[in-house]
Formats: structure tokens, sequence, C-alpha cells
């Protein structure tokens, strides 16, 4: 089954006053936008005008898949909770719009959710255009709208990261400048256009009490007069990330996404042994996991009817939205651009400056996305500050998952690769070469570690069933993830690149099948 995004909104200059709206529907699975829509009403209110909206976005809806299930979201609270029957709808020009926007679709294969303005952009920008097509005494023309080039053009305004200085894959050169351009204070730029829907008109939501002739704080969802057959709120789900998401770096070595932010892996050189240079060791990550991809199968718990997994495109016709965890590896530590180990069993270093402002990047990032719905945290402080960044920005709460804990790292903890090399050679050379071996001092093997991700991702994929899921955590846990998913040989490993701060995605089905759909994009570090 398809699934929908609608984005509505109206604005009216003068509430009431000259008034239009403006909606778009995108295809959830992919992020492309498919429809837009916008239209100069005549005098009306702002939340006539929202409703309005609304109406168009779901007709859209209705002509591209009428079976398809909806998630609308809108910056009219009003509008959200009336539709979602939790507030009285009194108004005698909104009675009938909610009406006929409750009747356009099954009530079951809709559900709304409030975003901010902020989120809300595309829709404000096309119900300006349509507002400023009347003023002209015109009708909204679609070949001249602009909305989708200047919406994309305020989501790409951020601080100018410059490219590396080294030859192609020079990824510790474009580190090196990432910290440098953080390091002086360069923020994101902010826009500071005004739209007509916020300047000229008065907030929706400042109107709900006039407008319903009740206080919506204390409105009864049982005293809604509209009938259940006409609203009813549905559990949201969600189908992943969006075009961009999946379109995101894979980490290749030349290109900027792979040269910001501190490399985390070791090479296939590096992994050959000892007389190898050091490795990217903060938080570092020569993972290892189970020996052969038979134990990555027998870890699975989620399968078909055969009670293993359906592999190529013969699986079953609709197995539900997957669950989808987007895994985000925190930002820099003092410990990062060193190149030493930390893990779970050293100093717990707090984010340094640059970690803290590439965790603000990337929870701008995801609010602008608008995926996640639930966020997880190993316990460590640079992933619980890291989470609490995102969480701010998304209005979520955190959840603490002691299995996306990074792996311990023994007597190791807080020495680079070359000390290691130098301290320990014989323990070190077994360690590269047997995910069984432990760390010098009893630290914790990467095979046990993956046994520990397999465990924790097979409780979370039956907890969040459908559902989109932010994952705090660290490189050996995320590239855990991303190299059971693919099934493929412990080596692999070696050959993934996580910078700080990057985000990667794996989507499990019903079926027991996974998509990788990210890895190691760090595009909101840079323009």
């Amino acid at each position: 089954m398809r699934e929908f995004i609608v984005e509505a909104d109206g604005g009216s200059r003068g509430n009431p006053g000259p008034a239009g709206y403006g909606t778009v529907v995108i295809d959830a699975a992919t992020g492309e936008t498919l429809v837009e829509r916008a239209e100069f009403i005549g005098v009306a209110t702002n939340n006539v005008a929202e409703y309005r909206g609304l109406l168009a976005g779901l007709r859209a809806v209705r002509e591209l898949d009428p079976s398809a299930t909806v998630r609308v979201r809108m910056d009219s609270k009003l509008v959200v909770e009336q539709m979602s029957g939790r507030w009285k709808i009194k108004h005698p020009d909104m009675k009938p719009l909610a009406g006929e926007a409750a009747r356009l679709l099954p009530p079951a294969q809709v559900t709304y959710e409030w975003i901010p303005r902020e989120r809300n952009k595309h829709a404000d920008r096309l119900a300006n255009e349509a507002m400023d097509a009347g003023r002209r005494g015109e009708q909204w023309d679609p070949e001249a709208s602009r909305a989708a080039l200047d919406t994309a053009a305020a989501a790409r305004a951020a601080v100018t990261v410059p490219e590396p200085s080294g030859p192609p894959g020079d990824a510790a050169a474009g580190a090196a400048k990432a910290r440098e351009a953080l390091a002086r204070g360069r923020t994101s730029s902010s826009s500071t256009e005004v739209d007509s829907t916020e300047a000229d008109a008065t907030e929706a939501d400042a109107t709900e009490s006039e407008m319903t002739g009740a206080d919506p704080t204390k409105a009864d969802s049982t005293e809604a007069e509209m009938t259940e057959a006409e609203i009813t709120e549905v559990e949201m789900t969600k189908a992943g990330m969006t075009k961009a998401e999946m379109a995101g770096s894979t980490g290749g070595g030349s290109t900027p996404a792979a040269a910001v932010g501190s490399a985390g892996g070791v090479t296939p050189a590096r992994a050959a042994g000892p007389a190898s240079g050091p490795a990217d060791a903060a938080d570092t990550d020569p993972t290892a996991v189970p020996k052969a991809a038979a134990d990555v199968r027998a870890a699975r718990t989620v399968a078909g009817p055969s009670g293993k997994p359906s592999v190529g495109w013969g699986s079953a016709p609709d197995l539900g939205a997957p669950a989808t965890f987007v895994l985000l590896r925190h930002g820099e530590t003092p410990l990062t651009p060193q190149k030493r180990f930390s893990g779970r069993g050293g100093t717990d270093p707090s984010l340094s400056d640059v970690g803290r402002e590439q965790a603000e990047r990337v929870a701008a990032a995801l609010a602008r996305r608008g995926t996640i719905q639930h966020i997880l945290a190993s316990p460590l402080a640079r992933t619980r500050q890291t989470a609490g960044a995102v969480a701010a920005r998304l209005g979520l709460e955190v959840t603490i998952e002691e299995g996306l804990i990074e792996t311990d790292f023994g007597a190791w903890e807080g020495l680079t690769f070359g000390e290691v090399q130098e301290r320990h050679p014989e323990d070190l050379t077994r360690w590269l070469g047997d995910p069984e071996a432990e760390p010098t001092g009893g630290g914790e093997s990467f095979a046990a570690t993956a046994a520990r991700v397999a465990a924790t991702r097979d409780k979370l994929v039956a907890a969040y069933a459908g559902r989109t899921v932010l994952l705090v955590t660290h490189v050996t846990p995320i590239k855990t993830f991303v190299r059971l998913a693919l099934g493929a040989p412990p080596e692999s490993l070696f050959r993934m690149e996580l910078s700080a701060a990057s985000l990667s995605a794996v989507a499990y089905y019903a079926d027991g099948n996974a998509s990788v759909r990210l890895f190691n994009d760090t595009s909101h570090l840079r323009p």
C-alpha cells in the first residue's frame, strides 16, 4: 500500500481578508513531490484557508491512489486537533469543510500531525504565491511557481565548509578544515524572509478560542459535534526515509561527505597487522561480527512463513511499513581528532565544542526531514548529549538503551593505535585477525559486541514495527547494524568509514529482510 504525506497551509491578510492556500503531496517512501496546488479564495479567515488547503491535498491524494494511507502535516493545531476528533468544531464556516475532509477518504487511512511553521515552508510559500496572485487580480500559475525552489534553497542555507585542500580522498584534510570552520563559530545562516502568512496574518492558533467559542485547552473529544464515522484518529505509521536520505553519501573517500568529520575506521591496509598505520580509533571501529553468514541468518528472529527471510523480489505483496532505524553517530569529543580508542570502559568524554555544533546541525537536518518518531541513545555522555540536541529540536523524549553502548576496549582505552601497537603488539595482531579476540585487559570482543547488537536489533524491531526510530550510538554498533543487514562477511567492516555526527539508515521488514538505505551521510555538515 502506498503512503503519501500531505503538507497544507493557508493564510489571510486581514483575518478575514484576502486569503489563499497551498498544499503539497509527497511520496512518503521517496520524498518526491508529486503534486503542488494553490488557490486564491477571496476574503476568508486563516482557519478557513487552512481547511481549504487540507481539502485540496486530500483530493489530490484521492486522484493519485484512493487506497493509499495519508499523513497530513500542518502547522495549524486547530485543524489537526479538530480533524483528530480532540477539539470541538463550532464555527459555521469550518464545520462543513471539516465534514467534507473527513469524507474524502476512509478515516482509517488518514492521520494528522502538527508540525512547526518552519517545517511547513513549501505549503506556506504556495499559499503566499496564491495571495500575491489574488492581489494582482489573477489566479496562481503553477508554471510560474518558485515555491519548491525557494524551499529547497532555504533548506540548503548553511555554513560553507571548505573543500579539502589535499588530494582526492584526503579525508584528514577535510576533517581538519571542517573542525576549523566550526571552531570559528560559523553557524548555519537563517533566512531573513518573513512570509506574508506570518507577517500579515494573525496566527491561526491564536484565534482558536474565538473561532470555536470555547477554551481549546478544555475541549473534550467526547463533545465533538462530528461523528466517529466522519473523523477517526488512528495510529500514525511511517514508511521510512525520504528520497534525500536514500540518496545520501556512501562515504567514499573522495566525496565531500567522506571528507567531513574524523574518519572512523581501520582500512584494509591498516587491518593487515601491526605494521600498518594508526587506526582511526576515536570510538574506534575495526569491527568484526559473527564469523559466517550463517551466524547472521541465525541471529534474525523476524522471518516469513517459512521461518527464513525471503530473498529477491518475490516476497509477500504487502509487508507493511518497515521498522526504520536512523543510525546517528555522536559528535566529536576531544579524543576524536586525536584518534584515540574511546569505548565503554574509558573516561566517558563529553562532546567538544565542535561536537556540540555538529549535534545542532544534525538536529536541524532531522527536523527538516520530519520523519523521526522516537529517539533512543547509548548511555554514554557523548551519545546522550547528541540525542538531547536532536530531542530538543523535535520535541521528543530520549530513551536510554544499554544495547547501543560502544565496545569496551580494555587497557587500550585512551591510547592511539600506534601506542597500542607499541605496547601490546601480539594482542593487537590477534584482535585484528579474530573477532573472538578481546583487547588487552579483558575488553569486549567484536563477536560479543555483534551478539549484543543483534539482540538489541531484534528487540527494537519488534517494539517499533512500522516506526522510524533514531538510534544515537557509536561506530562499532552502527557498522554492526549495517554489516548484519547486508549479510556481509566480517572483513567488510574494515572497508567502512564512519564520520562523527554521520547518519546511516536500515529498514527492517516483516519477512526478515533488511534494506540499507543510507550510510555515512554528512551532508548536514556542509552546504
